[in-house]
């Protein structure tokens, strides 16, 4: 069997991929900071279809090291990995400039350099194994919030849209080692991650954002946004509002203080 890792696996967009692929033949490696949630899934998992490996491991992405370390290991104990999904990431709304930007560090370290952590040791893994001639893929979970900058949620617009870039320029270097690079930015699925959001439009259930993405998955696009509407056209439009007019209607949007 093809093996998937998932990075981010305890909850919301991580853990219904870890269902769905499996319900569709992957073996799995998921991982997470809390193995307990991770631990459960696997369970119910092996239960609901046997015979399909489900490997469990800690990992916080924001340890490099650790998450190289890692990479190894179950590139190692799964055998045959095809797929990686960089999908661990946190949110948080507040405001520059009034004494919290260890948040904003927070969000990055995990968003960003968690994910660029994730995705160079599964490249380097694929390297030291040479050609296979089997599928290479890795995904990193970006956002629609990252195509313009959101007052309020700054670091984590920053967050996605450098993710998204250094995809784009990951997918470039790997292509002649016969791995293929995709962005997947999702809008608002129903997640822990966005639940204090106080308006949340075109809202999807987080089993059916799984289904979209794996289904994107296996069609190998370069980069969507999920679903793919109506968020390709709300997200072009967000990047033709001018900056003027953009930044209006964001101080507008977010006046009242911190959240």
């Amino acid at each position: 069997m093809a093996g998937a890792i998932i990075t981010g696996a305890s909850s919301g967009i991580g853990q219904a991929l870890g269902r769905e692929l499996a319900g569709r033949g992957w073996d799995l490696a998921l991982t997470a900071r809390r193995t307990e949630p991770l631990r459960a899934l696997a369970d119910d998992l092996t239960r609901r279809h046997p015979g399909r490996r489900v490997i469990v491991r800690a990992l916080d992405v924001t340890d490099a090291p650790a998450v190289r370390e890692a990479m190894q290991a179950l590139f190692v104990e799964l055998g045959n990995v095809e797929l990686v999904i960089a999908n661990a990431g946190v949110g948080g709304s507040h405001q520059v400039g009034v004494g919290q930007f260890e948040r904003s560090r927070a969000i990055v370290a995990t968003n960003l350099l968690g994910a660029m952590a994730t995705v160079d040791a599964a490249v380097e893994c694929w390297r030291t194994q040479g050609a296979t001639g089997r599928p290479r893929r890795i995904v990193g979970i970006t956002s629609v919030a990252g195509f313009r900058g959101l007052p309020g949620s700054t670091a984590y617009s920053a967050s996605k849209a450098g993710l998204a870039t250094y995809l784009e320029g990951v997918r470039g270097e790997v292509r002649g080692l016969g791995i293929d690079v995709i962005d997947l930015a999702p809008g608002y699925i129903d997640t822990p991650i966005n639940q204090d959001v106080a308006s949340r439009p075109f809202l999807i259930d987080v089993a059916d954002g799984a289904r979209r993405i794996a289904d994107l998955i296996e069609k190998n696009v370069y980069r969507s946004t999920v679903p793919v509407w109506p968020w390709n056209i709300v997200g072009w439009l967000m990047r033709q509002v001018p900056d003027a007019l953009w930044v209006r209607t964001g101080a507008k949007a977010h006046r009242g203080g911190d959240r």
